[in-house]
């Protein structure tokens, strides 16, 4: 069955052409530069070689998943409850309102994945120095990767997409249209990552479904390298910079991080459900479960942005705005740290119950042995 079948609604035109900027490629001939942070690429480049995984064996693909509650969603969590819609649903009905929801949260992690995969592709193109290069070339194979779990866990296990949506697609659209090199990181790994790592940090921790809670330990804890990458390539990059030129990528974040908090909200969704736009739209936004997602999406877009330097007067101010100031002051490689740490403790249950079955298998044999003697 093709995917456009199991869209929810219409995805458009079966491609989407973004035209390429003007920078083009960059070769560089130094292959073994004398930049000062070239050991600690290079050790993240070896770390991005080590830690390679295939999706089709790491992941225990044979876990059910119920497509009507595939995350194990509670009623309270739904923007429909409490309302006077909630009312007329029948149980079924709920669980296909679930089924909905979390098809239109993953088909925006796979769009998302695609966009980063292409970004750290053009990052492999345009960046100045090979370590860059060698980074991001491990970096594009992560998001392929990424992309194609996805894709599968939509595909067999809920069987319904949704079109990317229209303001995740401006975003890119702004970020991949940029001749900088930077500004593709900057879009992509800052923003729109740091939205996807706070969606997948709040999946990954409430949910009691095996299946997407695998999935998503083990694709942050490649994302918590790109982060490091992105903090230090853009760190560097940002200390040569203009305050003019600093200017202009302050404002292209505080833009990013309005519409990613005013226009990411799963409308299309309610209105699948015959719910007008401007009241479904009313609705999410009295959701608690909306706020507290806002809250979490902040959480690790703001220490990142002050980590590479980009802390104007008016970045700031929008951060207060926002309500997210103090996260500046965040501990973001301890975040990073505990995704990794909650991938190694995945593995390391599932490897002591693959164990344990080995040993069952091996005591039941001998047994069976032992009785027909």
């Amino acid at each position: 069955m093709s995917t456009h079948d199991l869209y929810a609604n219409p995805p458009g035109a079966p491609r989407w052409e973004v035209p390429s900027p003007g920078a083009g490629a960059r070769f560089t001939w130094e292959y073994d530069g004398q930049d000062p942070g070239r050991d600690r690429l290079l050790a993240l480049y070896q770390k991005g070689k080590d830690k390679q995984w295939d999706g089709a064996r790491r992941i225990d693909w044979d876990l059910e998943v119920d497509p009507f509650d595939p995350l194990g969603t509670p009623d309270e969590a739904m923007t429909l409850h409490g309302t006077r819609h909630w009312a007329k649903l029948s149980e079924r009905d709920k669980g296909d309102l679930r089924r909905h929801y979390a098809s239109w949260q993953f088909s925006q992690f796979l769009h998302g994945e695609q966009g980063a995969m292409i970004c750290a592709a053009r990052i492999v193109e345009s960046a100045p120095d090979m370590d860059a290069k060698f980074y991001s070339a491990t970096q594009t194979m992560d998001e392929a990767r990424h992309a194609e779990i996805y894709g599968r866990f939509l595909h067999e296990k809920i069987g319904m997409l949704y079109p990317i949506n229209d303001n995740l697609q401006g975003l890119l659209s702004d970020t991949l249209r940029d001749s900088r090199w930077d500004m593709p990181y900057l879009g992509m790994q800052v923003l729109i990552e740091g939205l996807a790592l706070a969606a997948f940090g709040m999946i990954r921790d409430t949910t009691d479904k095996p299946l997407p809670k695998q999935i998503l330990a083990y694709v942050m804890q490649d994302e918590a390298r790109h982060v490091a990458f992105g903090r230090m390539a853009l760190r560097d990059y940002y200390q040569q910079l203009t305050d003019a030129e600093l200017r202009e990528r302050e404002e292209f974040v505080i833009e990013g991080c309005y519409l990613m908090r005013d226009r990411l909200r799963g409308v299309e969704v309610l209105e699948n459900f015959g719910i007008p736009r401007k009241e479904a739209e009313e609705m999410s936004e009295q959701s608690a479960f909306l706020h507290l997602f806002r809250k979490l999406l902040f959480s690790r877009i703001v220490p990142c942005v002050k980590d590479i330097g980009l802390w104007g007067e008016r970045l700031q101010k929008a951060y207060l705005d926002m309500g997210v100031f103090e996260l500046g002051d965040s501990n973001l490689d301890l975040l990073m740290a505990q995704d990794e740490e909650v991938a190694e403790r995945l593995d390391a249950e599932r490897f002591a119950r693959e164990e344990r079955e080995r040993v069952a298998e091996v005591e039941e044999a001998i047994a069976q042995g032992a009785a027909t003697e």
